[in-house]
């Protein structure tokens, strides 16, 4: 059985200890394996009290993030690709600190809509980048894998199979992180990516055609969940949803997240961890 996970945003918008023990309460008691930490601003995260936190629940931890455009690293500016590397030098401090097993999520570019493509300076800055991260990755312990999201959150890779071409330009032996959510947007079906990736697959978020409760939309969960066994994943499937009832302050806007999909996040929750976890066994 894949560890099952929650991102922290189905349950609170900031990261203070009050929110932090809520959250971290919540996921072991719904009976999660582990939660997604949002990274966007790694310097706000109390890593003594998160690490405490998940240890007095018996939970394991994960963190994603976006990177803004005054730290992105597929820039072509050098001091703003310096300052992405430093954002992410940091979550991943923040990472190894809780002691989290994965970084994973945009790391690659800033996230959000560009007008224009990638430049082929872009995507150089951009897997030179990537490169020195799995470095740094790997001497801290931590599987580092890039996600895959739609046209509208990046310039870099859209697909899968985009995804692998890029970490190959890195040179480097990176992972794919796939999200049913853009699968569902980009994707000719939801079995071929898996198959592309194989066992360069390194972590899954679940999502729903509308971020909302899992199997009221449109994502064909019975093709991903069946080509996620198929090829013999064992890592982390995480539950991901958004909705006006739980805002954080940047990512909320980024992610466009306007419509309230759901008012209660432990039904919420409870729903997605059964749904996984009986279409994983099955």
């Amino acid at each position: 059985m894949n560890p099952l996970g929650v991102h922290a945003l189905v349950w609170v918008g900031d990261w203070s200890e009050q929110s932090a023990r809520f959250a971290i309460e919540s996921t072991r008691e719904v009976g999660f394996d582990l939660i997604e930490l949002a990274l966007l601003d790694p310097a706000a995260t109390d890593v003594a009290m998160t690490r405490r936190l998940l240890a007095d629940n018996g939970l394991g931890a994960t963190a994603s993030l976006g990177l803004d455009l005054d730290a992105d690293v597929s820039s072509e500016d050098p001091a703003v690709v310096a300052r992405g590397r430093d954002r992410l030098a940091a979550a991943l401090e923040v990472v190894h600190g809780v002691g989290g097993t994965h970084l994973c999520g945009v790391l690659y570019s800033a996230l959000t809509k560009y007008p224009q493509p990638a430049s082929a300076l872009s995507r150089q800055n951009s897997a030179q980048a990537m490169a020195w991260l799995a470095e740094q990755c790997a001497a801290a312990g931590v599987t580092l894998a890039l996600e895959v999201v739609n046209r509208y959150e990046t310039n870099i890779a859209n697909t899968a199979a985009e995804m692998l071409t890029f970490i190959d330009q890195s040179g480097t032996d990176i992972a794919v992180h796939l999200d049913s959510y853009h699968m569902n947007i980009e994707e000719n079906g939801l079995v071929e990516p898996v198959e592309q990736c194989g066992s360069r697959l390194g972590y899954v978020h679940i999502g729903e055609s509308h971020r909302g409760y899992l199997g009221t939309g449109n994502v064909d969960f019975g093709s991903l969940f069946g080509a996620v066994r198929a090829c013999g994943y064992a890592g982390p499937v995480t539950f991901e949803s958004f909705s006006s009832a739980v805002v954080h302050p940047s990512l909320s806007n980024a992610l466009a997240v306007w419509r309230n999909l759901w008012q209660d996040s432990r039904d919420l929750a409870a729903h997605a961890h059964a749904f996984m976890k009986e279409r994983l066994e099955s």
